[in-house]
C-alpha cells in the first residue's frame, strides 16, 4: 500500500492547500476568546459589566468572546485583557 501522508506533517499539509494562516489565525482567535472567558469567570464579571469598562457595547463583548469572529482589533484585545488584570503579548519568531 502506498501513502503518500506518510513523512508529511499537518502543517505542510495546510501550507500545501493554502490555508495555513487561516488556521493558524482561528486557532489563536479561538484560545484568545476561551482565555477572556476564563478571567470573565474568574473576575465574576457580566457581559454587560465588561462592555461598561470597555465603554461599548454588548453585542461587542459577545464578538469579543466569540472564537469565530477574527475581526477584532488588538486595541479592543489590549484593552479587555487590561481590564482584566492580564497583559496581551505578540511576538514574531
Amino acid at each position: 500500500m502506498n501513502n503518500n501522508a506518510i513523512g508529511s506533517s499537518f502543517n505542510e499539509f495546510l501550507v500545501k492547500e493554502g490555508i495555513c494562516e487561516e488556521v493558524e489565525a482561528g486557532a489563536i482567535k479561538k484560545i484568545i476568546a476561551y482565555q477572556l472567558q476564563e478571567a470573565i469567570k474568574k473576575e465574576q464579571l457580566t457581559k454587560t459589566a465588561l462592555a461598561n469598562r470597555l465603554e461599548t457595547s454588548r453585542s461587542a463583548v459577545d464578538r469579543l468572546l466569540d472564537p469565530e469572529n477574527e475581526s477584532i482589533t488588538l486595541l479592543t484585545l489590549k484593552k479587555a485583557a487590561t481590564i482584566l488584570g492580564k497583559k496581551l503579548r505578540f511576538e514574531l519568531v
